[in-house]
């Protein structure tokens, strides 16, 4: 299991508190502007470097989330039941104190959100490829997650955008019991409620598991030569 310490984000776990922040610089790495070139190649500038960390960080994320129990299995994306579903002097306060109920909804919900993920994975990947990198020795030295901050900043809302629409779909589609249970207990709230509220939960999730592989290519960046050239740390 990957570890990524460092400070406070977003989120509630500890891990996940301290996925987008923290320490940790390359010491000794001197950058001039961001079309400085590495090790001598004119074809591999320091803005290379990070659009290259952010590539393989947002596809190495998304290749997990999107597997079966992507998000249900990961140590910094599981999604937690969103707060909707306790809403206080609900019917749904007595039937979520059942921790069978509770977890069978949790597992559902974060099943239907790797589908929310495969709509949002295009959208990160184009902006990838097109997005200026402001900054960029910030970027290269800063904290684990500096260039997952970065892309978030961003990007904005744009995932969140991005899969309501496809958690609405998903939801009438499939018409699960369990989530229909569960909604059918909350006066006021429909599918298109919930889907926002799921929406919500999965775009942190999203960028905590980007963090995560950012954190970890940053650390042995040896599986990609261009990576290592700027990240591998002197022995």
């Amino acid at each position: 299991m990957r570890e990524v310490k460092s400070g406070l984000w977003m989120g509630t776990a500890v891990n996940r508190r301290g996925l987008l922040a923290g320490g940790g610089v390359l010491a000794g790495l001197l950058l001039v502007g961001g079309c400085t070139t590495v090790g001598g190649r004119a074809a591999f500038s320091y803005d290379d470097a990070v659009r290259r960390l952010l590539e393989l960080s947002t596809q190495r994320a998304f290749a997990r989330l999107t597997a079966p129990d992507g998000f249900w299995d990961s140590s910094v994306a599981r999604i937690n039941l969103p707060v909707l579903f306790g809403k206080r002097g609900s019917v749904m306060e007595g039937i979520l104190k059942s921790p069978a109920f509770r977890e069978r909804l949790q597992h559902r919900l974060n099943i239907i959100a790797e589908d929310g993920a495969r709509a949002a994975a295009p959208l990160v990947a184009d902006t990838v490829r097109t997005i200026g990198i402001q900054n960029v020795a910030a970027l290269i030295t800063g904290d684990p997650t500096a260039a997952t901050s970065f892309l978030r900043a961003e990007m904005g809302p744009a995932l969140v955008n991005a899969m309501i629409p496809e958690l609405n779909r998903l939801m009438q589609v499939a018409d699960d019991p369990l989530v229909g249970q569960a909604l059918s207990a909350l006066a006021g709230v429909d599918l298109s409620d919930a889907a926002h509220a799921l929406a919500l939960n999965a775009d942190n999730a999203i960028w905590y598991e980007i963090g995560a592989e950012e954190a970890e290519l940053r650390k042995n960046p040896s599986s990609d030569p261009a990576l290592a050239r700027v990240f591998a740390q002197p022995r």
